[in-house]
């Protein structure tokens, strides 16, 4: 029996080491399938007498079947997972889901756009209102907060006064109140945004139906940011309350908020303080008859307008006639004369008003007697009359006195008055003691005196004494007083606070009885009698060089 013999053949590939043409794969040489070689692990293992899994044999000699080679040709172990590159190339990101109060979303946003985190407003995310006010926030980093506020359910008012912001910050608040649905105020005193940045706020404003109170005091935006105003309104902004202190506004920017008021009538606060309505008077006149129309207006601030003239107190008169009108302020301006006429004639139609400032105007005496003879007419609903800085006379006085029997809760301030002849209280003091003093003169066989009693307690040293004390001393001074009286007397003259209940300060009253009865003092005390002591005689000394009587002579 032959054997066939296999002749083993061995391949080299010889290439040129400066070639730059790679080899193919069939020619590389770790293709070449060799035998396992002479081994004596692997003959038992052919023989079934070993297991490769016992780890006693080189795993190069583990026979591996074709169709388990899924592998690199250059490696004999399995290739490694996929670690996220396949999905990263070819699948989207996975979006990230934020939590609504915006905390997690706010540190992500400032962290993308390289902004410092505002610790105050990050924490500020879970309760109702963030204060910023004078914090210096980077108008830039407005957009952070704005993106954490989009969902926010929390925070219903924001304050950024005094936070210089520019266009891009006030664009990105408006976008934020786009889908913000809780924020009820938004607060931007003193942030110098300018028409520009009222533009880009209300670009967006309109179709937000939360928010109840837009602050934009010390702005600058002048007449044409009240324009941007106004288009806000035609568009469909829905605003109660609306802040415009300090802004420089003419009656051409009132022309512009009377065309809103043509689209948008429900104010109920307006605040146009500290501008100049002055100038150009008739917008401001065409502004105050349009406001008269408003069924909601509860509270108008007209102060430091310099406002003046009979034309302008014809339309603060009609303003007055607005239907829920409860505040008006009209304080530092010009009213006099013909236009006080007007303002107090308004007085009769308004219904439900309850303070009327007019303050700080040059009115005469008797432009206040015309205000205040209104007030004694039930009529008149005003309760808070405010006239500071009004000088009046006696005759105001009068009436105020009997305004006040009348109306018991009703408020009337004024000013310095004119005449000297000055209705006083009556003295609590004077009274009393007259009243003690009657009492006692009544009672013929009573010889105390209600001054010589406090006279007497000085003198005793009990100068502060509690309220039983005192009447302990009355009654064992004899004086007719009733216990009532003795009362009244410890009122007229308080002592110091005390815990245990009220003092007399004795010191006060015999004060006032001395200047009331000048001619009652005490007796004079008499010194004490001096006693001198008896001096005896000294013994006269007996005379020297002699012998005494009946003695003899010493030797």
């Amino acid at each position: 029996m032959t054997q066939e013999t296999t002749e083993v053949t061995h391949l080299i590939l010889k290439h040129d080491d400066d070639s730059s043409v790679e080899v193919p794969i069939s020619d590389w040489s770790s293709m070449i399938n060799e035998g396992p070689g002479e081994n004596p692990k692997y003959a038992l293992y052919a023989a079934g007498l070993y297991r490769p899994g016992s780890g006693e044999i080189c795993a190069k000699h583990i026979a591996m079947s074709a169709s388990s080679v899924l592998i690199h040709p250059y490696y004999h172990y399995p290739a490694i997972p996929d670690p996220g590159i396949k999905a990263a190339i070819l699948e989207p990101e996975e979006k990230v889901i934020y939590t609504d109060d915006g905390q997690a979303k706010y540190l992500a946003a400032c962290k993308d756009m390289n902004q410092c985190v505002v610790e105050t407003f990050y924490k500020g995310l879970l309760e109702e209102k963030i204060d910023l006010k004078y914090y210096c926030v980077d108008p830039y980093g407005v957009k952070a907060m704005a993106i954490a506020l989009q969902n926010n359910r929390n925070v219903t008012s924001i304050d950024f006064t005094d936070n210089f912001l520019n266009d891009d910050a006030c664009f990105h608040l408006g976008e934020m109140l786009v889908t913000n649905v809780v924020m009820r105020e938004l607060n931007l005193t003193g942030c110098r945004i300018g028409a520009s940045g009222v533009k880009r706020l209300m670009a967006n404003l309109p179709t937000n139906r939360s928010l109840r109170c837009l602050n934009l005091s010390k702005n600058k935006i002048g007449d044409e940011g009240a324009k941007y105003i106004l288009d806000g309104f035609v568009r469909g902004l829905e605003l109660p309350r609306l802040i415009l202190r300090y802004n420089d506004l003419t009656g051409e920017g009132a022309n512009y908020l009377t065309e809103a008021l043509e689209t948008y009538d429900r104010f109920t606060h307006l605040d146009l303080s500290w501008n100049k309505l002055s100038l150009i008077p008739y917008g401001t006149f065409h502004l105050l008859l349009q406001l008269s129309n408003c069924e909601n207006l509860e509270d108008l601030n007209l102060s430091w307008n310099a406002l003046c003239g009979p034309r302008i107190g014809s339309g603060i008169k009609a303003v007055m006639s607005a239907g829920k009108l409860k505040k008006l302020d009209i304080s530092n301006n010009r009213f006099s004369d013909d236009a006080i006429d007007d303002i107090a004639d308004g007085m009769w139609f308004a219904k439900k008003m309850v303070t009327l400032d007019v303050s700080y105007n040059p009115m005469s005496v008797n432009d206040a007697l015309k205000i205040i003879g209104k007030m004694k007419f039930g009529r008149v609903k005003v309760q808070n009359l405010l006239m500071e800085n009004i000088i009046v006379n006696s005759n105001f006085l009068q009436q105020l006195h009997h305004i006040k029997k009348i109306k018991k809760k009703v408020i009337i301030t004024h000013g310095d008055v004119t005449e000297s002849s000055k209705p006083s209280d009556p003295d609590m003091r004077e009274i009393v003691l007259n009243r003690a003093d009657f009492l006692t003169k009544k009672q013929k066989k009573v010889q105390a005196d209600i001054a010589l009693f406090a006279q007497q307690l000085v003198k005793e040293g009990r100068t502060k004494m509690n309220a039983k004390a005192f009447v302990e001393a009355v009654e064992a001074s004899g004086l007719p007083l009733n216990d009532d009286l003795v009362n009244e007397i410890i009122n007229a003259f308080p002592g110091p606070k005390s815990g245990k209940g009220k003092t007399i300060d004795v010191n006060h009253l015999v004060d006032f009885a001395k200047r009331k009865w000048p001619d009652r003092k005490l007796p004079p005390t008499p010194p004490p009698e001096i006693v001198e002591p008896v001096v005896e005689p000294e013994p006269e000394p007996e005379p020297k060089g002699k012998a005494a009587k009946g003695g003899k002579k010493k030797k």
